[in-house]
């Protein structure tokens, strides 16, 4: 359910707002384990570990190419029909809790729509 291409059209980074500009240039795809997230022509690559046992439902994210590479960022996901949720740690400690940011944090919280064309 959760494979396919996926388009942001929320952001917010430490809990600040991304602007439209950065959020039309990115774009992620999650097949099988595996994640590419285009950032413009910046490409991440890695796989993904989901773990829909826990509440909030756990997702692993394990960078193998880009400018991740070699870092595990622990988040947090929900998936709704076309909508996915994810609550990112980039600092790579701590799973977040809750499905929100905070001034001074490196919590990325991100609402996704399935791309279908």
């Amino acid at each position: 359910m959760i494979q396919g291409t996926w388009v942001p059209i929320t952001a917010e980074l430490g809990g600040h707002a991304l602007p439209e500009d950065r959020l039309l240039s990115m774009k992620l795809i999650l097949a099988k384990q595996n994640y590419t997230m285009l950032v413009g022509k910046t490409s991440d690559k890695g796989t993904v570990t989901l773990n829909s046992e826990v509440r909030p439902m756990a997702m692993d994210v394990r960078g193998t190419e880009g400018p991740n590479k070699g870092k595990t960022i622990p988040a947090i996901y929900q998936l709704a029909g076309d909508t996915l949720k994810v609550c990112y740690n980039l600092s790579g400690q701590e799973r977040p809790t809750e499905f929100m940011t905070r001034p001074n944090t490196n919590l990325f919280l991100v609402m996704y729509k399935r791309q279908t064309t």
